[in-house]
């Protein structure tokens, strides 16, 4: 796989909110709502923020070693899983809900991300040590976002009448899509070793979030990436007080909440926090808790608690305990000994508004970062492109935007009547001079004459480029089929497509490249051309 890369700045794709162009831009406006600016210093104030309130280390580090206990993993991420016991050790952190064979490809960048970073941070600061993480949203229970995927313009959908956490559904049904998917790729030249890695993921797994940790750990084991597992009493046990008090006062609701009223003046919220900020996870349920009438309620089902009960119950079994979104990250960060998070669009705009909450029990907010994203174009689409005089980055324009550049060139600027309108505006001006000599008010006579013969002029020339690019129908067809290519159903490539194609054709050199041309702070869009 030979490739070059070009940048863009994200504003250039014209596919990112307003809140996340403005944090990228350091925009006043946000600068209260998060802690450190992407940049090493930033990193540096991170690390020392996060040196004096240190995670329980030995706990992270017994439950990882016995979550890895029955899984061949490579002896890098057995040395940093052992590296976590240090206290100059710190780790960077991206998540994702556990979508079947990773969902959407940029599951894969944002995890190339983390490790990039880790390995950057590693050179810069070589008394210190990086670790890369992937924690995972094995508790999110909307299989219908994390249950499908597409394979080119086909949708595989997993069918299934399991509910709950989707990390804890089993596999049952899976082996059908692997068979498709086998019929599919493996004539590829990677296409039987990717199939390998799936049936050894989901067949040989008792649930989804152990298939997705096999996976994932089978292809970032190599560069030394720890994945772990939320769904354990052990960890959650340490958010127990936190926990108390989003059932007992609602706090974090409130705080939150006061967050929000600033936000909200000038931002989009992203996400809107509830009285209380947790689920009831048990078997195959994972419902929303209610406080009605000084009683606890489990929303959909008939399990209900006094205040004494639900208290007892979350002392006993943490693990039946799910923070929904306003909670997730401050547990997270409380495990972990982190100083930045990789996220995307949606992600970084919900933890904007959560630095109110981390400062309220004192956990360290982590560095922003937003994920890298990628657009792949194959060399077919490549040569096709450049044959219209075209580039890559000229496609985040519309296709007419793109009809109309490419009939401009061609007619370098014939079609354009900037001089005669510039003529005709000549005219006039020396027209109201002259009227305005003789009587003032003559002047918006004169005006509206003006208006009223530039018009015209501006609909000529509309008209000469609507009849320009009635001759250019071939290549507005080409125009057509390489968008409909390099931004399926009319979105990002990277928010609807999946790894499975390119890594069958590429194999593990898929994963390489994206490292190569991974950018660590920048924070931007990479269009990664084959040659």
């Amino acid at each position: 796989m030979d490739c070059t890369s070009t940048n863009l700045s994200v504003g250039q794709t014209g596919y990112f909110s307003r809140i996340i162009l403005d944090y990228l831009n350091q925009s006043p406006s946000l600068q209260p709502f998060y802690k450190h600016p992407v940049s090493m210093e930033g990193i540096k104030a991170a690390i020392q923020a996060r040196q004096s309130v240190q995670p329980d280390r030995n706990l992270l580090v017994k439950e990882l070693q016995q979550q890895y206990a029955g899984v061949n993993t490579s002896t890098r991420v057995q040395q940093n899983i052992q590296q976590l016991l240090q206290p100059n050790t710190f780790t960077i952190t991206t998540a994702h809900q556990p979508a079947i064979f990773t969902g959407h490809l940029y599951f894969i960048y944002k995890i190339v991300h983390v490790i990039k970073l880790a390995d950057r941070l590693k050179k810069e600061f070589p008394d210190k040590h990086f670790v890369p993480v992937f924690w995972m949203g094995s508790e999110d229970a909307d299989l219908d976002e994390l249950g499908h995927v597409y394979l080119g313009d086909e949708k595989l959908v997993w069918d299934t009448k399991q509910t709950g956490a989707v990390g804890r559904m089993t596999t049952k049904g899976l082996d059908k899509l692997i068979h498709r998917i086998d019929g599919e790729l493996s004539v590829q030249p990677h296409g039987k070793e990717l199939i390998q890695l799936l049936r050894e993921a989901y067949l040989e797994s008792p649930d989804i979030q152990i298939a997705t940790f096999k996976l994932i750990d089978a292809l970032f084991a190599d560069y030394g990436l720890i994945v772990i597992l939320p769904d354990n009493a052990n960890l959650k046990k340490v958010m127990e007080p936190v926990f108390r008090e989003d059932l007992l006062q609602q706090k974090p609701a409130g705080i939150v909440g006061n967050t929000i009223k600033q936000l909200s003046l000038e931002h989009k919220v992203q996400a809107s926090p509830r009285d209380i900020n947790l689920f009831y996870l048990k078997d195959n349920i994972r419902e929303l808790i209610e406080v009605k009438n000084g009683r606890y309620e489990v929303r959909n089902t008939a399990i209900h608690f006094s205040e004494e009960e639900i208290l007892a119950e979350l002392h006993d079994h943490p693990e039946r305990f799910s923070p929904n979104v306003i909670l997730r990250g401050l547990y997270q960060e409380t495990v972990l000994p982190n100083i930045a998070f990789i996220g995307g669009g949606g992600e970084t705009a919900y933890w904007l508004e959560l630095k109110g909450l981390f400062d309220h029990y004192n956990v360290p907010f982590p560095m922003l970062v937003l994920r890298n994203s990628f657009l792949i174009v194959e060399k077919k689409w490549q040569e096709k492109i450049h044959k219209l005089g075209l580039q890559s980055k000229d496609f985040f324009q519309s296709e007419q935007q793109l009809l109309t550049q490419l009939v401009s060139r061609h007619k370098n600027g014939e079609l354009k009547l900037k001089q005669e309108l510039e003529a005709a505006m000549n005219v006039y001006e020396q027209l109201k001079n002259k009227a305005a000599a003789i009587d003032q008010s003559l002047t918006q006579h004169v005006e509206a004459l003006q208006a009223r013969t530039l018009k015209p002029l501006q609909e000529l020339e509309k008209k000469l480029l609507r009849a320009e690019k009635k001759k250019y129908e071939a290549e507005q067809r080409q125009i057509q089929a390489i968008r409909t290519a390099i931004f399926p159903r009319n979105g990002l490539q990277e928010r609807v497509d999946n790894f499975m194609p390119w890594y069958a054709l590429w194999g593990r050199e898929f994963i390489q490249k994206v490292y190569e041309h991974s950018p660590t702070l920048e924070q931007e869009f990479i269009i990664l051309e084959e040659k």
